[in-house]
């Protein structure tokens, strides 16, 4: 083990300009991938607050018994969807009205008769915030005799659900691409370094070193190649996220940064892709020769 990592040091040493590269070159790719992996996160961050707000509201007949209300109510709050279920009787809906609605405040103030129904408002756990789930309880609600309506903003709740979707899609798309041109580049930096050492290696095969013995040292130094460049990515991902945040003021209230497991599987990441060009570059030259 320790042969290895001498070799692979004394690989940098050699060639420090073309490591140098590699690793910028890693760290550049893995840069624009946590980018949008920020702009992904807070993305399905503010849509998880603005899904928090996803409700069924229920409108009751006139003159429902409250026994009725009552029992239903705790049927409603059994489902393993419902989070809690809110009864707001039609006083409580006039005083919603008068304080919410403030151009027609007149207007409510002159009612002889409360034009406004009592209705019971159910909220979903998170999991069951989805068209499907949400078009599933409400079909449930209709089912009772004393339900008039039911709304819970169908086509808002589909809007929400394809862009929760198309933005997880986006992400990984481009993070796959990414990928594979910082696994091109450290194949070829790999390349141009094996190439350089070929005599040492057809030399090594002749006194009978496996492949695996050549390979170590190249799929090491490909290996520190990419954890350098995760590292240093990481740390360019943080100074943006603070440059951003500090120069924009709703930034600054909302924006957050990668929790610590994240940032250690973007370094992980990072040596998968120096392994992985190592492997392929070192592989086909050894079949060559």
């Amino acid at each position: 083990m320790r042969l290895l990592f001498r070799e692979a040091i004394l690989t940098f040493r050699r060639a420090p300009l073309l490591s140098a590269l590699s690793i910028i070159t890693i760290a550049f790719a893995l840069y624009v991938v946590g980018l949008f992996g920020l702009v992904a996160l807070n993305l399905q961050r503010a849509l998880k607050q603005v899904e928090e707000r996803v409700e069924i509201v229920a409108y009751l007949l006139r003159n429902t018994p409250p026994e009725s209300v009552a029992l239903a109510s705790q049927e409603i709050s059994a489902f393993p969807e419902v989070l809690s279920v809110n009864y707001v009787s039609d006083e409580e809906a006039l005083r919603r009205a008068r304080s919410g609605l403030v151009e027609f405040r007149d207007a409510y103030r002159d009612l002889q008769v409360n034009p406004l129904p009592a209705s019971i408002e159910i909220r979903l756990k998170a999991g069951f915030r989805d068209a499907a789930a949400v078009r599933n309880v409400a079909d449930r609600l209709r089912g009772y005799s004393f339900i008039e309506e039911v709304r819970y903003g169908r086509e808002w709740v589909e809007k929400l659900d394809h862009l929760r979707n198309l933005s997880g899609v986006v992400v990984l798309m481009i993070g796959l691409a990414f990928a594979v041109v910082a696994v091109v580049i450290i194949g070829v930096t790999i390349r141009i370094t094996v190439l350089q050492r070929a005599k040492e290696i057809m030399i090594m095969r002749l006194v009978g070193a496996t492949n695996w013995f050549i390979r170590g040292p190249f799929l090491l130094e490909g290996a520190l190649k990419g954890l350098l460049g995760g590292l240093l990515s990481a740390a360019m991902c943080y100074g943006s996220y603070l440059l951003f945040r500090g120069n924009t003021e709703v930034a600054r209230e909302g924006l957050v940064f990668f929790q610590t497991p994240q940032l250690v599987m973007g370094v992980l990441f990072g040596i998968v892709i120096g392994l992985g060009g190592s492997l392929v570059s070192v592989g086909r030259h050894l079949r060559n020769v």
